[in-house]
């Protein structure tokens, strides 16, 4: 792969044949959540139960992409978009997770296949984005074993029925915040609270990977792209580097970014997180982490900031701070403003540095950026224009950091923006904005926003202007 590189024009540019895209997920836009056999998912039964959701919202319509998928593939067209990331309904397909399938569901998807082709987009399909079919969670979900071999079963059925019109197959979207976010905090569905659960969830997670990849290069030509996308994070640390900061930086790392990246590539657990997050026997079989660790075809990465430590007092916190989370005393974590509305900081270089980072730990496997973007305070002004400056200026600043590292090095081959709707945004519901084009949910009108307009003319260069 070409590198790319600083031109005398001012601008950063991008190898040749770079996947630009725009990135969604199945119970985030589709909406249509009892229409034509679909199945409930965890979501479904999570975000009907009183407070879990702000406002009481849910995905039942959403951005209804189940009906309006056309008018979606078209506005992606609109703006040279040659990718689009979006994810399967576990339950739109095999509404009960397993056994027979729902033949609708699959024209669904067929349907969408082929208008992203007719317009000259590739697919690139997330298999799993958090949507577990509720029959499977009742079995126990993520804490047992069989999910991963229902998944597996899944993953083939798919290969099966669309392998010959998608481009790139991701397995999981962040299996990280499935196991902590889903069975450790209980903030995400299925709303379970249990260090154990979370655990033995992270390791059932990580082997449906396997397995799942496994059946996707058993049915699909070889060299088919399989891969994954994890969610990571840099850690930052402030001022004078003291043992204890060393340390807490050693755990957290090891806990956000190792528990998942380092099975995938080494075929171990790190021995740095803390015992009660690492999974253990009997959960972990023999032969579970050759098979998690079977050669990936590329990695996606979804970049939104960074973690960053100082030292201070747990039980004296300022403003901004919070307990680091490390066990390790005399260490808190904060975030530094300015902040988006998800109260996440800003910070380019953190996507920089990552991709380097990723780039020496697996030398030549291909990077995407599956998902990167912000929560902006969006709305229509009297012109019927969505002037997004801030998420202009974030992507801007992004895209330079992307272009930065894959000249200096970095085996960068895609990027997709989050999103390319507004969407129902899981414990937020509709409150937080995260597309570069502007959905008014009472009408379904889509607007692109002046991020949209901006996003188009980076793609159309496959260049970004040097600030």
């Amino acid at each position: 792969m070409t590198a790319a590189g600083p031109g005398t024009d001012g601008v950063l540019r991008f190898p040749p044949g770079f996947a630009w895209g725009a990135a969604t997920a199945a119970y985030q836009i589709e909406g249509a959540a009892g229409v034509d056999g679909r199945g409930p998912s965890i979501w479904d039964t999570f975000s009907h139960a009183p407070g879990n959701i702000q406002r009481g919202d849910t995905g039942d319509i959403a951005c209804d992409s189940y009906h309006r998928y056309r008018d979606d593939v078209a506005l992606m067209a609109s703006l040279g978009l040659n990718s689009y990331r979006f994810s399967i309904s576990w339950s739109r397909v095999q509404p009960a997770g397993r056994g027979q399938v729902n033949q609708k569901g699959l024209d669904y998807y067929r349907a969408l296949l082929d208008e992203l082709a007719d317009h000259g987009i590739a697919a690139t399909a997330t298999l799993y984005h958090w949507d577990l079919p509720q029959r499977l969670e009742d079995e126990g979900g993520w804490t047992v074993r069989s999910t991963a071999e229902r998944f597996a079963d899944y993953a083939g059925i798919m290969a099966e029925a669309l392998g010959d019109g998608v481009s790139r197959w991701i397995t999981l979207n962040e299996p990280q915040v499935a196991a902590s976010h889903g069975y450790r905090t209980g903030q995400h569905a299925p709303g379970v609270r249990d260090s154990a659960a979370a655990a033995a969830a992270t390791h059932h997670l990580l082997l449906g990977h396997g397995l799942a990849a496994q059946a996707l290069r058993s049915t699909l030509p070889d060299g088919a792209a399989v891969g994954i996308t994890l969610d990571l994070h840099p850690v930052r640390v402030l001022g004078e580097r003291t043992a204890a900061l060393e340390q807490a930086e050693t755990v957290i790392d090891a806990e956000l970014n190792g528990l998942f990246l380092e099975p995938l590539l080494r075929g171990s657990y790190p021995g740095a997180a803390r015992p009660e997050l690492v999974p253990q026997p009997p959960v972990i079989a023999a032969g579970d982490l050759e098979l998690i660790s079977a050669p990936l075809g590329f990695l996606g990465v979804n970049y939104y900031a960074p973690v960053y430590l100082r030292a201070g007092d747990a039980d004296d916190l300022r403003r901004y701070e919070e307990p680091s989370g490390s066990g390790v005393p005399g260490v808190v974590a904060y975030r530094p403003e300015p902040l988006t509305p998800m109260g996440w900081a800003v910070d380019p270089d953190g996507l920089y540095q990552l991709l380097l980072r990723l780039s020496r730990d697996a030398p030549g496997l291909p990077l995407y950026v599956t998902e990167n973007g912000r929560a902006a305070e969006d709305y229509v002004d009297p012109d019927g224009e969505v002037n997004d400056v801030e998420r202009v200026d974030y992507l801007h600043e992004h895209l330079i950091a992307a272009a930065r590292a894959s000249n200096d090095g970095a085996h960068l081959a895609g990027y997709f923006v989050w999103s390319l709707l507004d969407n129902f945004e899981w414990g937020w519901g509709y409150q937080k904005r995260f597309g570069i084009v502007y959905v008014d949910f009472g009408t379904q009108r889509r607007i692109p926003k002046a991020s949209a307009r901006f996003y188009a003319t980076v793609v159309r260069a496959n260049a970004v202007p040097a600030r």
